[in-house]
């Protein structure tokens, strides 16, 4: 029989809305045709939670005795029976009452899968076995219910059910997790903010299967001594060879085991180091880098090694993965150490990791001549192999000499000449093809052991010797020549290519720019200045006045490169690149208009709603009060007591809206214009908000106080700090469901005292929140008696102007929380902070 599935929904605290998930995600299965029944649930009295239970099929419990107690758990066999295709478990640490078929609930879990029914369960992090002792430190509570990492771990899936600390603290207050009698007691012990922070923070990082992260976190929060984790970069070095791909993915698995860790990928171009580079090789490896998240990199050096260890240097690498030499072990030893043993040499305290792959230790091949002309280490190493290898030859040939093998012996010292070509050109062929005329006369030829040229062929067959070594080392050098001129084209094609990806895939073009032509030329700073003076962007070293090349960039700036002098090639690729950082300043100047034309588009929008509001809010109360006043006027001596009462009461109230209104615009305008009077003084919350509840005269059927008596004292404008209140109750009030209360809680964190507006309205999505505090802006109230959609705006501006901030929040179970924060008065300020330390502490 088929296994079952296991879904863990993994929570931080009690509260946070696993069993309201496991409930809700029951009945959406239900919905869809799926067999989902109850197994066992725990509803703790929460009302919202009973209310999803209804309407899903529930197995009803059994009744275990127990001391002449009946204790009820989960019908286990009931459920077997029963069969569904989905069980829903509450509570997977729950330990069974004595007397049952299983200790822990989580044994029946595992019989249901086994029976193969898929169940989704709830646990939180508290009770995950590993972590008990981590538990108990932050919450100072012992945990007696566990269970065993693998069985969590061995969930098919596992999601973390999550919510801010501060949500569920006020989840708590609104009595929504426990009775209103152990409120008191759960805020100031377990369900302290730096408690449920910490746990949070435990149940993301386990998941993440970094609980020894998660142990330093919470030694550091506590003092104790301990280390940061460094970031990791790491740098894959590149050929285009197939092994790039095995590469690219060690390199991005060692960097995802540290947090924040990044990939970078860099591939060097020379005629000595990183040879018969695929294009198309490195186009699919540099997008299998980007699509791991990293970052790919054109280094044009002749030094590969050297190059490879100061690209890693310059980025703060901390890991360095280059593959293992695709050179087979003869070329190893003629041409002396590879690249990866000279990174490690140099590499100093950046780890370097040398990885195997199929293409390592390639088949037999004379030494690769592909690359540029030949370097003095080539001319030194073709006469190292006329040194040593023309006596190796001699003592073998001498070993089996023979007036028979003679000719064999003639040829073998040929073919030592012509490697000796290959390897080192011209000079140690020729000085190969005059030692082995020598050795032969003297070896070979009788009389033995003397040189005597007295055979005028014995001189021919020296000349052909010096002959073929010219011959074959002009080949080898016209070959060099072209090799070199086709690797410097190929290289300056792929830096031009990878600058123009870098541009296309959404970096800033100058600044992408810049930082290739350091990598590619191998510069130790550059800078592109404007002809102002101003530092437009740079990268590297700090530029000296000496070994710098400076080259305009039309009339708009230079291009200021430090480091080694540039031969022509490099110039005519500089060239290049300085036409594209023109066309990239021309770009970021047309941008630049195009966002200030987008500026005053948005200001005539501005003016238009300005407008707009103006004729609606502002005729209205204008016009009633006109009307009042010119009835008056016009029949005043006619109007009863009453009616003439009724006309002043009128033109009053439409008097002192048209002055709202006005007095709105001008507090925007003082804001915009950075002008707002405040006066800051110690006040007291509590009376602020009382103040503001009776001037929009709301009862306590409209709305709910939740206000702390311990609360210091908070350094803010009184007259400010109100019209925040009163218009962000206003709102709550506006759009709170009838029959629903606005509930008004303070309290403190920190050194800030904050007021929380919450109510059960419909709320405002992420994406529109920064919209709602814009000036005019009602989100879609159409009504005239909404206002000019000014007071969040003002709110906002007030909050900051007295140094706070005003902040929304998703209110638990549907709704808006309006957050104001601002800092607590001077002389309590060190109190409140060491209140927070102690809590941290306890």
């Amino acid at each position: 029989m088929k296994r079952g599935k296991l879904r863990v929904l993994l929570g931080a605290a009690p509260g946070v809305g696993k069993t309201y998930e496991m409930l809700e995600e029951g009945r959406r299965l239900r919905e869809d045709g799926r067999d989902v029944v109850i197994a066992v649930v725990e509803t703790h009295g929460r009302a919202a939670t009973a209310a999803l239970v209804e309407g899903l099929p529930v197995v009803p419990r059994g009744t275990v005795t127990h001391r002449g107690v009946e204790l009820t758990e989960m019908d286990l066999d009931g459920v077997l029976q029963r069969h569904p295709s989905i069980a829903l478990v509450d509570e997977l640490a729950h330990t069974n009452a004595p007397g049952s078929r299983h200790g822990k609930r989580w044994q029946d879990v595992a019989e249901l899968l086994d029976a193969g029914i898929d169940v989704i369960t709830t646990v939180n992090v508290q009770h995950i076995e590993s972590l008990g002792g981590v538990v108990e430190q932050i919450t100072g509570v012992p945990q007696r219910e566990t269970v065993p990492d693998a069985v969590v771990r061995g969930a098919d899936q596992i999601e973390v059910v999550d919510l801010a600390p501060e949500s569920l603290r006020d989840r708590l207050s609104a009595g929504v997790v426990y009775p209103a009698e152990r409120v008191d007691a759960a805020l100031s012990n377990y369900f302290r903010l730096g408690n449920l922070t910490a746990l949070r923070e435990l149940a993301l990082l386990w998941l993440a299967d970094e609980v020894d992260s998660a142990l330093k976190s919470y030694r550091a929060e506590h003092g104790i001594e301990g280390t940061w984790q460094a970031r990791e970069r790491v740098v894959v070095a590149l050929t285009g060879g197939p092994e790039g791909e095995t590469l690219v993915r060690r390199g991005a698995r060692i960097a995802a085991r540290a947090a924040g860790g990044e990939l970078l990928a860099v591939h060097v171009s020379s005629q000595d180091g990183l040879r018969d580079a695929a294009p198309g090789a490195l186009a699919n490896q540099r997008a299998l880098v980007e699509s791991l998240g990293g970052t790919y990199h054109q280094v044009v050096e002749d030094d590969v090694p050297r190059a490879l260890v100061e690209f890693a240097r310059s980025v703060d690498a901390t890991q360095l993965v280059i593959g293992v030499s695709r050179r087979g072990r003869l070329a190893a030893a003629l041409t002396g150490p590879g690249i990866g043993a000279t990174v490690i040499r140099e590499s100093g305290d950046i780890d370097v990791h040398i990885v195997s792959h199929a293409a390592a230790g390639g088949r037999f091949a004379l030494p690769r001549l592909t690359g540029g002309a030949l370097s003095v280490k080539r001319r030194v190493l073709g006469f190292a192999l006329a040194l040593v290898g023309g006596p190796l030859l001699t003592w073998l040939l001498v070993a089996i000499r023979s007036e028979e093998t003679i000719t064999s012996d003639v040829l073998a010292y040929q073919l030592l000449v012509v490697l000796v070509a290959l390897v080192g050109g011209i000079w140690p062929a020729v000085f190969a093809a005059v030692m082995s005329g020598f050795t032969l006369n003297f070896f070979f030829v009788q009389p033995f052991h003397t040189v005597t040229i007295s055979d005028p062929r014995n001189a021919w067959a020296l000349a052909l010797y010096v002959v073929i070594a010219v011959l074959v080392s002009y080949i080898v050098d016209r070959a060099a020549r072209a090799a070199r001129a086709a690797t410097r084209s190929a290289a300056e094609s792929e830096l031009l290519a990878t600058v123009a990806g870098s541009v296309l895939r959404g970096q800033g073009a100058v600044p992408a720019l810049v930082s290739r032509t350091r990598e590619a030329f191998g510069m130790s700073g550059v800078r592109l200045i404007a002809t102002s003076g101003e530092v437009i962007a740079t990268d590297g070293e700090p530029l000296r006045d000496d070994r710098h090349l400076v080259t305009p960039i039309g009339a708009r700036a230079r291009l200021e490169l430090h480091g080694p002098e540039l031969d022509t090639s490099e110039r005519r690729l500089l060239d290049v690149v300085v036409a594209q950082l023109g066309a990239a300043l021309e770009q970021d100047e047309l941008q630049e208009a195009a966002r200030a034309a987008e500026m005053l588009a948005e200001t005539d929008q501005v003016r238009s709603a300005l407008l707009s509001a103006v004729s609606h809010d502002l005729r209205r109360p204008l016009a009633a009060a006109v009307a009042a006043v010119g009835g008056l006027r016009a029949a005043g001596a006619q109007l009863s007591s009453e009616d003439r009462g009724e006309l002043l009461a009128t033109a009053e109230e439409s008097l002192i809206t048209l002055s709202t209104l006005v007095t709105d615009l001008l507090d925007v305008s003082r804001i915009e214009a950075g002008v707002l009077a405040v006066s800051l003084v110690p006040l007291d919350v509590d009376e602020i908000v009382l103040a503001a509840v009776d001037e929009l005269g709301a009862g306590p059927e409209a709305v709910e106080l939740a206000l702390d008596p311990d609360l210091p004292a908070v350094r803010a404008d009184a007259v400010l700090l109100q019209r925040v209140l009163v218009n962000v109750l206003a709102n709550a009030l506006r759009h709170a469901p009838d029959g629903s209360r606005v509930r008004i809680a303070t309290s403190r964190l920190g050194g800030t005292v904050q007021v929380r507006v919450v109510d059960r309205g419909p709320g405002v999505s992420p994406e529109r929140r920064e919209e709602m505090f814009a000036p005019f802006q009602r989100l879609g109230d159409t009504d005239n008696t909404t206002g000019l959609g000014l007071g969040l705006a003002l709110s906002k501006g007030f909050t900051e102007g007295m140094g706070g901030t005003l902040a929304p929040e998703d209110t638990p179970g549907g709704g808006l929380t309006m957050v104001v924060s601002l800092p607590v008065a001077d002389d309590t300020a060190a109190d409140a902070a060491a209140a927070d330390q102690d809590g941290a502490t306890a």
